[in-house]
């Protein structure tokens, strides 16, 4: 794979959850979490894409050494 069409990102979408407050899962790869909080929930992704990433051919998987973490977060409208 070319340096071209590797990805620079793992992209997550937050949404928010009843029981846990709000879970956290990434589109490309195997990675869901969870947190109380959005500070707690942001947190456990970083550590959980870097443990699920640590030791992983990342030319292989698509992605350039060290990608960043897109977060999409959705929300319910205040009027809901």
């Amino acid at each position: 794979m070319s340096t071209q069409t590797l990805r620079s990102a793992v992209h997550a979408r937050i949404t928010p959850d009843v029981e846990s407050g709000y879970v956290a899962t990434c589109e490309e790869i195997a990675v869901v979490t969870q947190g109380e909080t959005l500070d707690e929930v942001t947190a456990n992704l970083r550590e959980a894409v870097a443990l699920h990433l640590e030791g992983e051919d990342m030319a292989a998987l698509g992605f350039v050494p060290g990608p960043k973490i897109i977060i999409t977060m959705e929300l319910a409208p205040a009027h809901a």
